[in-house]
C-alpha cells in the first residue's frame, strides 16, 4: 500500500434506506477523511441506489473506511477507485450579467469548452458545463472577467471502466452461493 495522499473516488451501492447516508459519512469522520464531493442516486438496477464520495487520504485509511461501511447491512457493495479506473462528471452552473457577457465573446468561449446557455434574460445569463473537475475550474476562471454572479457545481458522478458494473459480478457470486446452500 501507498503511503502518499491521493484522491479517491468511492462508489457504494445500497438499499435506499433511511439515516444510511449519515452513517456512511460518520465512518469517514471516524478515519480523518473529509468528503470532497457526494452524490446518490438510482442505478440501472431494480432497487439498488449508488451513493459516489470523493475523498482523499492514505489508501490505507480509505480501504479501512470502505471495509467498515461494507459491514452495514444496507450496503450491498463498496469500491475505491483512482481516477485512471474510472470514468467521472461534474455538472457546473454559472451565473453571469448578460450585459457583460454580450461585450465578450460568448460564441467562443461555449465552443472551446463545450458549455451551453441553459437561460438568458436580460440581466442574467446562466451557462452549464458538464465535465471534469479541472475543465469547470477552467470554464470559471475564463469567465471570471465577465463578473461571476453565481457558480455551483455538482457532486461526481462515476463510472469503472470495467466492462460491467463491478457489483453486478459481486450479486451473481452472492446468487450461486445461496443456490448451493439451498
Amino acid at each position: 500500500m501507498d503511503n502518499e495522499v491521493k484522491e479517491y473516488t468511492v462508489t457504494i451501492y445500497t438499499e435506499n434506506q433511511i439515516g444510511l447516508l449519515s452513517q456512511i459519512t460518520n465512518v469517514f469522520t471516524r478515519h480523518g477523511l473529509s468528503i470532497w464531493s457526494l452524490s446518490a442516486g438510482a442505478t440501472s438496477m431494480e432497487g439498488i441506489h449508488n451513493i459516489t464520495i470523493v475523498t482523499s487520504g492514505l489508501e490505507k485509511k480509505v480501504k479501512e473506511s470502505v471495509q467498515q461501511i461494507e459491514k452495514r447491512v444496507d450496503v450491498i457493495k463498496a469500491f475505491f477507485y483512482t481516477h485512471d479506473k474510472i470514468v467521472y462528471r461534474e455538472v457546473a452552473l454559472y451565473k453571469v450579467a448578460t450585459p457583460c457577457l454580450l461585450e465578450g465573446d460568448i460564441e467562443s468561449i461555449l465552443n472551446r469548452y463545450h458549455a451551453r446557455i441553459v437561460e438568458m434574460n436580460k440581466c442574467f445569463t446562466v451557462l452549464q458545463k458538464t465535465g471534469t473537475t479541472e475543465e469547470t475550474a477552467h470554464l470559471y476562471d475564463e469567465l471570471k472577467p465577465y463578473g461571476i454572479l453565481q457558480f455551483i457545481r455538482s457532486g461526481r458522478i462515476a463510472i469503472s471502466r470495467a466492462e460491467q458494473e463491478p457489483v453486478l459480478k459481486f450479486l451473481r457470486k452472492r446468487e450461486r452461493v445461496k443456490k448451493q446452500l439451498n
